[in-house]
């Protein structure tokens, strides 16, 4: 809930408030985490709605109203398309992570109509941007995976995509692999000689939790008419371990500021994408997955 809001007010609430800022743009950000009410505060004033969550699932999201954005001196790495039309500018939606199967609940309700009879209403979603940690199994911590499949461990469900997200997206400085990724049941899967066995089979790269129920949900709305066919789908995945690699496995702690750069450099992406898109006057989605 933290990357998004930092990457387009943490620049402009720093300078407005006189603070001073560093001129490494990572280390800039790792910082920010020391001035997050001040920021928050910024944000609310600028178009972020809060909207915590009241159902019991612990996903809280962000309402970001991006029209005020063009009055704000936003971070010079960041390069957004804002548009001067009240009416053209979309809408972003941030919602916290899902938790497994959780993730195909959330957006299948999303995309759903909402109300009843002539009332009903369904978002004409213009984007939806998926962004997550996982395993790899074909690089190191902090490198940067970008899906073309998901496929459910233990099951030859899978699903395909036309991911919106190149590796010519990122930096040349980056490591940026793309391939299928597989969608575990949980963090059990760690035995080496079944992750060898699926980086043969299904020339995987990584392992996470969410996308494969994400896209399910995706692909059922496109076929029940709720969402567009055309409607692009991103999805991105930075390395936070390495389960077949001595020393980099999940056992060997968190990733600490290691994991600011991935992070960020994947929230800039995106956060360009939804905006240079001049469909995206609906509203547009940003979802995290662990």
């Amino acid at each position: 809930m933290h990357s998004v809001v930092n990457l387009i007010y943490g620049f402009p609430a720093l300078t407005t408030a006189g603070q001073p800022l560093s001129d490494n743009q990572y280390d800039f950000f790792h910082n920010l985490r020391h001035h997050q009410d001040a920021i928050e505060r910024f944000a609310i004033q600028h178009g972020l709605l809060k909207l915590p969550d009241r159902s019991g699932t612990h996903i809280d999201c962000q309402a970001i109203d991006t029209y005020p954005l063009r009055k704000l001196n936003l971070h010079p790495a960041l390069d957004l398309h804002l548009t001067e039309a009240e009416a053209e500018a979309p809408v972003i939606l941030v919602i916290d992570y899902a938790f497994g199967a959780q993730a195909f609940e959330i957006m299948e309700n999303l995309l759903e109509p909402t109300g009843n009879g002539t009332d009903a209403f369904t978002f004409d979603f213009s984007s939806i941007s998926i962004m997550g940690k996982a395993g790899i199994l074909a690089g190191d911590k902090g490198d940067i995976m970008l899906a073309t499949a998901h496929v459910f461990e233990g099951s030859s469900d899978n699903y395909r995509i036309n991911n919106d997200l190149r590796p010519s997206d990122f930096p040349d400085t980056e490591k940026v692999f793309q391939g299928p990724m597989v969608t575990v049941l949980g963090t059990s899967l760690q035995n080496r000689d079944m992750l060898i066995k699926l980086q043969s089979d299904w020339k995987t790269i990584g392992l996470e939790m969410e996308g494969g129920h994400f896209q399910r949900a995706i692909s059922a709305a496109i076929i029940k008419g709720n969402a567009r066919e055309d409607m692009p789908v991103r999805y991105a995945y930075y390395a936070s371990d390495n389960p077949i690699k001595t020393g980099s496995t999940l056992a060997a702690g968190a990733m600490g500021k290691e994991g600011v750069k991935p992070t960020y450099l994947i929230t800039k992406v995106i956060l360009e994408k939804i905006l240079m898109d001049r469909r995206a006057t609906p509203p547009s989605v940003c979802e995290s997955a662990a």
